[in-house]
């Protein structure tokens, strides 16, 4: 080897590379079991050719280890006025929201902010005096003791973070204050400092638990740094350990904006880490360093990107997190988001234990029933709804609308929108719970008012722009109300269901026929839907009697129920009482009001059970021009959760059994 390096002029470069790779890691502050591991690899490739692919990965992996911020935090800004003040200027409305993630960081200012108690024991008065002065100025709460035994009088009334003691100081020394110290509160660190310092003595005192040893006279700076260093273990088992925040909602709500304004409440980097689509577990855990061209998993790199070990990771979309025979990424998360066990969080590249305690997660998601139960459980879920039309028209006119002015250099002179064009464009031209389409529209409007300024067709002063201004640019309206623009029909019920995208009002339509008495379903229903239906109709049969229904009309009659939309799956319990009005307008020949819309599962008794995705479904119900909701009275807690002004414009009927409803439903 020593030859081989001869002739290719190596011998000199190679050993300067490998103090360069030593220096790195002695200046990366690794963890001691870490720094081993370095150290050894760094051995191992003095002893590997340069030319080798072995060498190469040894030098990618050093460099990847020396590369990562093991100890560098950025320090976390605790005020939490200002935290408020940032989440309302960002947002508009969800009080509730709101109210919940500055509890969460309540929780975590007011552990971060206890302040650290020192007990300073020496004989000197100087000495004393000296270290009070110092810890104090750091803002540390300081008591003193002149001697051994006065400080073991503190010790049985008070706990302590840290204990600076001398060592020589009468009856009771240094020695005896670090034992009883241990033995009172083991978490406590114990620093001895003396003038007669001895290999001895030092030995004895780390093997009894003393955090350092230093020797006087005492350099200021050493002192404090070490304070910090002892400080920092403490202020790591402080972190609150608290779930994991997922904000789950309808598309464009607001989830992610809401994760990076905690970001900078909190003064954190911010890192946005897409699971959309992720399949290979190799994606969270990285692969084994002896694969070409292997690489650390996601959350390790981006922590590398972002140059702190306390980033927020912002894990969106953890619903459409995927799995194949690759492994299962939901599985690898698992890991990652325990507070139990990301202290030692194991990548496969990296092969040593890096700490992701520090770390705050939090993830997003569309729909809560896709994520699994065990990934769920680590998750604390926080909820937002879709927002009203009011909600709507004041973030256009305080948030929306200025940011798209500005995008459109229209700041000079700003086109000014009115309450009716605002309402105009929100209920003709979008139909979303969130507010993307909204923005789209804008953003529209704003375009083709700054094309038409240049193009010397509008006036240079402000103009106000009118609803039918909003119909020229952007054509003829989208949307309609459902309700008030259909007529009632026998055998058609309007109900209402829940998607990702928010809530919305669907028509199930029922025809017979003469036939067998088969019962056909169509629209893409899924196998729950398809059991309420068959539910409803057994309910039907089952009360013949009292609904007036002929003996031979389930024998000489086919019924064919039809869900619209019928490229698009749909599924669900809560579609069971909509099915049973539709069935019974159909066979008893009264028309369904069109104006009163349905939710809740039927059981074959008749009750009516309690569905999910209340307030969507109310919400979508007020957009469509709906007047009077049905609901289990089972859900009278969701309802009371929807704003005022809603329950002033709707009529709802919460009730228990479907008897009590068909006189009000039916013509």
């Amino acid at each position: 080897m020593r030859i081989f390096k001869k002739e290719k002029g190596q011998t000199k470069e190679l050993p300067s590379e490998i103090e360069e790779l030593r220096e790195e890691v002695r200046k990366a502050k690794m963890s001691v079991p870490v720094e081993k591991v370095a150290y050894k690899e760094i051995e191992r490739l003095t002893k590997t050719s340069p030319s080798s692919a072995e060498y190469t990965i040894g030098i990618n992996y050093i460099d990847y280890l020396v590369s990562l911020p093991w100890n560098k935090i950025t320090d976390d800004n605790l005020d939490i006025k200002r935290a408020e003040s940032i989440l309302n200027e960002d947002h508009f409305g969800l009080a509730k929201i709101k109210d919940r993630i500055l509890e969460h960081l309540s929780v975590r200012v007011l552990k971060l902010s206890q302040q650290h108690k020192i007990l300073v024991v020496d004989d000197e008065k100087i000495t004393r005096q000296n270290l009070e002065h110092v810890f104090k100025k750091d803002g540390y709460h300081v008591n003193t003791a002149s001697n051994g035994s006065e400080a073991l009088n503190f010790l049985e009334k008070n706990a302590f973070d840290v204990i600076v003691t001398d060592l020589k100081m009468g009856k009771v020394d240094g020695m005896a204050v670090l034992e009883k110290a241990k033995n009172v509160n083991p978490s406590t660190e114990v620093i001895i400092i003396t003038g007669y310092a001895t290999v001895s003595t030092a030995i004895e005192a780390m093997k009894k638990g003393s955090y350092h040893y230093l020797t006087k006279p005492l350099k200021l700076n050493e002192i404090r740094s070490t304070i910090q260093k002892a400080l920092y273990k403490k202020k790591v088992r402080l972190e609150p350990k608290g779930p994991v925040l997922c904000f789950a909602g309808p598309p464009g709500t607001g989830k992610t904006s809401l994760g990076m304004s905690i970001a900078r409440s909190l003064e954190r980097k911010f890192v946005r880490m897409s699971l959309a689509g992720m399949k290979d577990e190799a994606e969270i855990r990285g692969h084994r360093k002896s694969y070409v061209g292997a690489l650390p998993g996601r959350i390790i790199q981006e922590i590398r990107r972002a140059e702190t070990k306390n980033p927020l990771i912002m894990l969106d979309e953890i619903d459409k997190i995927g799995r194949d025979f690759k492994g299962d990424p939901a599985a690898a998360l698992l890991e990652v988001l325990d507070p139990e066990q990301n202290t030692h969080f194991v990548d496969h590249y990296l092969d040593v234990p890096f700490d992701l305690s520090r770390v705050m997660f939090i993830a997003t998601a569309n729909a809560l029933d896709l994520i699994p139960g065990p990934l769920l459980d680590r998750l604390e879920v926080i909820t937002l709804l879709g927002y009203t039309e009011e909600e709507k028209e004041k973030i256009a006119t305080h948030y929306l609308i200025p940011k798209e002015i500005e995008e459109a250099g229209l700041s000079e002179n700003p086109p000014v929108f009115t309450s009716e064009t605002i309402h105009k464009i929100i209920r003709e031209y979008t139909r979303e719970a969130g507010l993307r389409n909204l923005k789209r529209q804008i953003a529209s409007i704003c375009r083709k008012i700054a094309r038409e300024t240049l193009s010397g067709r509008s006036t240079n002063g402000q103009s106000v722009l009118t609803p039918e201004m909003v119909e020229n640019f952007l054509g003829p309206r989208k949307f309609y109300f459902e309700i008030s623009d259909a007529k009632e029909r026998v055998g058609v019920a309007t109900g209402l269901a829940w998607t990702e995208a928010g809530g919305q009002i669907i028509f199930i339509e029922a025809a017979k026929m003469k036939g067998k008495g088969n019962l056909i379903l169509t629209g893409s229903l899924g196998d729950v839907m398809k059991e309420s239906a068959h539910a409803a109709m057994s309910y039907i049969r089952s009360h013949a009697e009292s609904l007036n229904i002929p003996d031979d009309m389930f024998e000489t009659h086919d019924i064919h129920i039809h869900v619209p939309a019928g490229a698009i799956p749909k599924d669900g319990p809560s579609a069971g009482l909509t099915i049973a009005v539709a069935l019974i307008s159909l066979i008893t020949e009264r028309s369904c009001k069109r104006n009163v819309a349905l939710t809740g599962e039927l059981t074959l008794s008749g009750r009516i059970l309690p569905v999910g995705g209340v307030k969507e479904k109310v919400l979508a119900a007020h957009r469509a021009g709906v007047k009077s909701v049905v609901f289990p009275a089972k859900n009278e807690a969701d309802i009371r959760d929807i704003p005022e002004g809603i329950q002033k414009d709707l009529k709802i009927l919460k009730i228990n059994e479907l008897e009590e409803i068909i006189d009000v439903v039916l013509n």
